[in-house]
C-alpha cells in the first residue's frame, strides 16, 4: 500500500470517527441550537489528492457518504452531499486556480497553497456542500429561509473547525 492510499484511509477513518463521535453530538437534537449543525466531514473531499481521477474522487465521496448515513440514520443524505462536492469540485478548483498551475504530486491545502487561497476554495466547497445536503434533507425549496439559515450557521461553525483541522493535522 503506497503512502497516498494509507493516509486517505487514515483521514476517511478519523473524520468518521470525529464526525460521529464527537460532532454528531451538538445536533439541534442535543440542545445545540436549532440551526446549527457541525459538519466538518467535507474536508476529506476537499483535501484529496489531485492525482486521483475524477471518478476516484466521486467513488471515494459516495462511499464515506454511505458510511456517514449508516452512523447518522439518513438514508442517502450525506451520500448524496458527498458525490455533489466531489463532481462540483474540479469546477471550484478551476475557478479559485492560484497564479501557477496545481502541482499533481500536492493536495489541496493551506501549507501547499496558502491561507487565502485554501479559505476561499474551502468556504465555496463547503457552502456548496451543506446548501446541497440541507435541500435535500428538507426535499423541498418551500423551507428555503431555513435551507439558508441552516446553510450559513452551520457553515460559520464547520469553517471554523475545518480551518482549525487544517493546523492541528497537517494533512501533507
Amino acid at each position: 500500500m503506497n503512502n497516498i492510499t494509507s493516509k486517505i484511509i487514515f483521514r476517511f477513518i478519523l473524520l468518521v470517527l470525529l464526525q460521529v463521535a464527537v460532532f454528531k453530538q451538538f445536533t439541534p437534537d442535543s440542545g445545540y441550537g436549532l440551526y446549527f449543525h457541525t459538519l466538518i466531514y467535507p474536508i476529506f473531499i476537499i483535501i484529496l489528492p489531485f492525482r486521483i481521477s475524477k471518478i476516484n474522487v466521486i467513488l471515494l465521496a459516495f462511499a464515506f457518504g454511505l458510511v456517514l448515513d449508516m452512523f447518522y440514520s439518513s438514508p442517502g443524505v450525506h451520500a448524496s452531499a458527498c458525490v455533489f462536492t466531489a463532481f462540483i469540485r474540479p469546477t471550484v478548483l478551476s475557478l479559485v486556480k492560484p497564479q501557477g498551475e496545481y502541482d499533481i504530486l500536492h493536495s489541496p491545502t493551506i501549507f501547499n497553497y496558502g491561507f487565502v487561497w485554501f479559505a476561499t476554495y474551502c468556504a465555496i466547497m463547503l457552502f456548496a456542500h451543506l446548501f446541497f445536503y440541507f435541500s435535500v434533507e428538507a426535499f423541498t425549496f418551500v423551507y428555503i429561509g431555513q435551507i439558508l439559515l441552516k446553510t450559513i450557521a452551520s457553515f460559520i461553525v464547520s469553517y471554523f473547525l475545518i480551518i482549525l483541522f487544517q493546523f492541528i493535522i497537517n494533512p501533507k
